[in-house]
């Protein structure tokens, strides 16, 4: 089993916060967001506890969350950063592509970031994450400095809500509109 600080376990305490937040959404009626489960097959399955204990991943994943946000289809992923630059690995190419075929059907998708070292949390519209990938993939820079984040990017953690992404979802949608 993994350790507390191993890699098989990073991100568990961002998504409990984002999983807390999406719940209070929904009792707020505010949106209807749920984690997306990773299909895997069961190899062993200790009948005792009726636990999975060996699975392999059956095909690659989309996104950590979707929903709709009063209406608005969304999709998002959420990662976590230890240091002041957020490698671009961290994202996989058919995320991105998903995230991009998803815009493309009228929704929003954006990236959630955590900066663990800072304990600040990012909302990045997908338009911002695929002009950081295309810089990457055409020779660039492959990571994200802190420094290329907006200050009005940063999520607010107030109304009762861990991690309050709405109000940048909200900002971003308007700025589409403009």
């Amino acid at each position: 089993m993994p350790s507390w600080n191993s890699r098989g376990l990073r991100g568990s305490a961002l998504e409990e916060l984002i999983n807390l937040t999406n719940t209070k959404y929904r009792e707020k009626k505010l949106a209807l967001i749920q984690k997306v489960p990773t299909p895997i097959t069961p190899i062993r399955i200790d009948k005792e506890n009726r636990h999975i204990t060996l699975a392999y991943f059956e095909e690659k994943s989309t996104v950590d969350y979707i929903g709709v946000v009063q209406g608005v289809p969304v999709c998002f992923d959420a990662k976590e950063c230890a240091v002041d630059t957020f490698s671009l690995q961290n994202v996989h190419e058919h995320q991105v592509n998903f995230m991009k075929d998803f815009e493309e059907q009228g929704g929003v998708a954006f990236l959630l970031i955590y900066y663990s070292k800072k304990n600040l949390y990012f909302y990045l519209p997908f338009q911002n994450l695929y002009e950081f990938w295309e810089r990457s993939k055409s020779g660039g820079r492959k990571s994200i400095k802190f420094d290329e984040l907006h200050n009005e990017q940063q999520i607010p953690c107030k109304n009762g809500m861990f991690i309050h992404y709405l109000e940048n979802l909200a900002k971003d949608i308007a700025s589409r509109e403009n």
